[in-house]
């Protein structure tokens, strides 16, 4: 009996330690949530269930199709479940149900002899009523649905460009080309840049693209475009309105500065946007309740606004200058001092529209470019409700790589104390 003690005082001490770490894991799980809450795998299994809920059981045997023709659903539906994964892999790397999800549908194409390439199914959408009363007004319907006003996010795209997404963060891309900004079930929305001329690093928004897609009663396809020096208070088509139910319009364009300024307003889904010319570039803000903002599938995963810039074209740093800086009366021996003061006598708040100052006169050298992000943040004054979230800070460097740094730092110091208090025991 003695001789056994050390030994099951081991085992319990190494099954006490392995608790402890796995209770451990799971705070921290659960403290980057946040940082994992791209990942869309839930998306994925949602949609995998509702392609097969018709299919019956047996692989799709019921419903009143032949064995084979089930199992070719339910091969499509396989298969479209493993593209949903991979194109959600980055974002759920390192999430258990994501990876469990990939190991089972690798289990069942085995199972069903499923071959890897073939056609896929589309995800099965539930009918729609016709609408009434008020339902081409999104705030109201809501309301109704719901008892309160939704929650809005708020998105801006300016200068060099910058991006604030839906998410709060701050972003300066070096993008050229067409790329989305937003893309989901109502709304696509895609900005141009160009190299800015005598600029060594800037680019600008030199076009912006909305299409408000067709939705049921309330308003057919209808398209708004600005481009430099042409900011329309009109469609494409020429109108002004579009979409109107019982004396409302759930479209409309207006301005208030023609040729420099539109504001778009969807009432159909409660989003607001505003197209801006400053100095030589464009600019983009929106506020969009979150469900709209929300409603895209995984293969819409290309949108600046919500996820912010390519890995591969996001810039960190202020470009290095030596180029001839003049700002007008100042003296351009010390181009960025002068920047600083210029910038910070037009944007008091150290905050990120003073640091997308800063880049873009650094960077082209006009003064016109500050014009940008003092209207960023005119704008976004007026579609933010609180506020203490329009300044944002940029975040310091431990912070910005791991909000969850502490709770790591724990765990380590936990598996270790109780590595060594585990060998005391049992030695």
């Amino acid at each position: 009996m003695g001789m056994g003690t050390p030994a099951l005082c081991c085992y319990y001490t190494q099954l006490s330690w392995t608790h402890s770490v796995v209770v451990a894991l799971l705070l921290l799980h659960l403290c980057c949530l946040q940082v994992w809450a791209s990942c869309r795998i839930l998306r994925c299994n949602s949609e995998f269930v509702a392609a097969t809920l018709y299919l019956g059981g047996n692989s799709g045997g019921g419903g009143g199709g032949s064995r084979e023709e089930g199992n070719a659903g339910y091969c499509s539906a396989l298969r479209s479940y493993a593209t949903c994964t991979r194109r959600t892999a980055r974002a759920c790397r390192g999430d258990l149900a994501y990876h469990s999800a990939v190991q089972g549908i690798e289990d069942l194409l085995i199972q069903h002899r499923c071959p890897q390439t073939g056609p896929t199914s589309q995800p099965r959408l539930l009918p729609q009523a016709p609408i009434s009363g008020d339902a081409c007004i999104y705030e109201k319907g809501y309301l109704l649905r719901v008892g309160r006003a939704p929650d809005y996010l708020h998105c801006g795209v300016f200068g060099d460009p910058h991006i604030r997404t839906f998410r709060d963060e701050f972003q300066t891309c070096a993008v050229q080309g067409a790329w989305p900004l937003i893309d989901n079930e109502y709304i696509y929305v895609q900005a141009t840049s160009a190299p800015v001329r005598g600029g060594q690093y800037a680019t600008a928004l030199t076009k912006i693209t909305i299409i408000f897609k067709n939705w049921r009663q309330c308003i057919e396809q209808q398209i708004y475009q600005a481009e430099l020096d042409n900011v329309p208070a009109a469609f494409v088509d020429g109108s002004v309105t579009s979409g109107e139910r019982r004396g409302q319009h759930s479209l409309s364009v207006y301005s208030n500065l023609p040729g420099l300024h539109a504001e778009i307003s969807a009432l159909h889904i409660g989003t607001t946007l505003v197209v801006r010319q400053s100095g030589r570039s464009l600019g983009l803000s929106v506020r969009s309740p979150r469900a709209i903002v929300e409603s895209f599938t995984p293969e819409q995963d290309l949108q600046l606004c919500v996820y912010g810039c390519p890995p591969s074209q996001l810039l960190d740093t202020l470009p290095k200058t030596t180029s001839s800086f003049s700002l007008a009366s100042l003296s351009s021996s010390q181009p960025s001092e002068n920047a600083k003061a210029y910038c910070a006598a037009l944007l008091p708040a150290k905050d990120i529209y003073y640091q997308a100052c800063l880049f873009d006169l650094l960077a082209t050298g006009d003064l016109n470019s500050s014009m940008a992000a003092v209207a960023a943040l005119e704008d976004a004054q007026g579609m933010i409700s609180d506020p203490s979230k329009v300044h944002l800070l940029l975040p310091g460097g431990a912070d910005r790589r791991s909000p969850c740094l502490p709770l790591i730092l724990a765990v380590a110091i936990l598996s270790e104390r109780l590595v060594a208090l585990q060998s005391g025991w049992c030695s």
